[in-house]
């Protein structure tokens, strides 16, 4: 087992506007947005390896840093410790934890990891994700959604559909967005519904850092509407079928994503 090590925090950075190294911007504001801006602040450099698993953060070290106070610092690291980033320690502190330990399904952790320079693996890992649970909860969804849920995933794949020819594309996202959380609500499943929140992050990172075409596919947006007229018509199989086009049809661009971070190099295979 590696030993942990103590991380020499360097000093505050001048700008305090963004990234994992700035300061948190303390006059004035309240004490819950310090907290809320602390906890991405160090969330991030943690996920991005700023600070490396088994690293001991020092609270002193963070509060000079940071330039908040030592209770604010107690309460985020109280967070960062709930989520599996970082463990308290015996005579050595507050020791940073490998990815292992992560709460990978918490949106925060989603969040960070997409705003890292690993994002295209996340971005991979929840492809895998939602091609594992989606076309199961649309195939649940013909069998159990109530008349009204049907209704309203047709009326919002309408809507994405004229949001899409237009290139809206926040407004587009949004409807997205809405599509998904009420197809896995509407599966009749109490887990899969609480995936709807990982399904957000993971359509909102694509937007966000650039990995999404300047306007929607049409042929995704076709596949939303036949999973929701397949929903509609309780036709469990072509709605299953369906939502294995929509997951694929996202695995493909990011088949071509990876292939743009990750040229292949010898002795390497391509993605798949």
């Amino acid at each position: 087992m590696t030993a942990p090590r103590t991380v020499e925090p360097p000093p505050p950075a001048p700008d305090h506007g963004s990234g994992a190294a700035g300061g948190v911007p303390s006059t004035g504001l309240p004490r819950e947005y310090l907290h809320s801006a602390l906890v991405d602040k160090l969330g991030l450099a943690v996920v991005t390896r700023e600070f490396p698993p088994h690293a001991v953060l020092r609270i002193e070290e963070l509060e000079a840093r940071y330039g908040v106070s030592r209770s604010v610092i107690r309460e985020v690291i109280r967070v960062l410790s709930s989520l599996g980033l970082v463990a308290s320690r015996r005579r050595l502190g507050t020791v940073v934890q490998a990815a292992s330990a992560w709460n990978l399904y918490d949106p925060h952790v989603i969040r960070w990891r997409l705003a890292s320079n690993d994002r295209i693996d996340q971005l991979r890992s929840l492809g895998e994700l939602r091609s594992a649970v989606e076309p199961q909860a649309a195939k649940l969804a013909a069998e159990r959604a109530s008349f009204a849920d049907a209704s309203e995933l047709v009326s919002l794949s309408a809507k994405m559909w004229a949001r899409g020819h237009d290139s809206n594309i926040a407004e587009f996202l949004k409807l997205d967005v809405l599509f998904h959380a009420k197809l896995l609500e509407a599966s009749g499943n109490e887990m899969f519904a609480q995936l709807n929140s990982l399904v957000t992050e993971v359509l909102k990172g694509r937007i966000e850092h650039g990995l999404m075409p300047h306007s929607p596919n049409h042929e995704a947006m076709q596949f939303h509407v036949d999973v929701a007229n397949a929903i509609q018509r309780r036709d469990g199989a072509a709605a299953h079928a369906a939502m294995t086009r929509i997951v694929e049809q996202s695995m493909d661009e990011m088949g071509v994503i990876w292939e743009e971070a990750h040229p292949p190099t010898a002795g390497r295979d391509p993605a798949p």
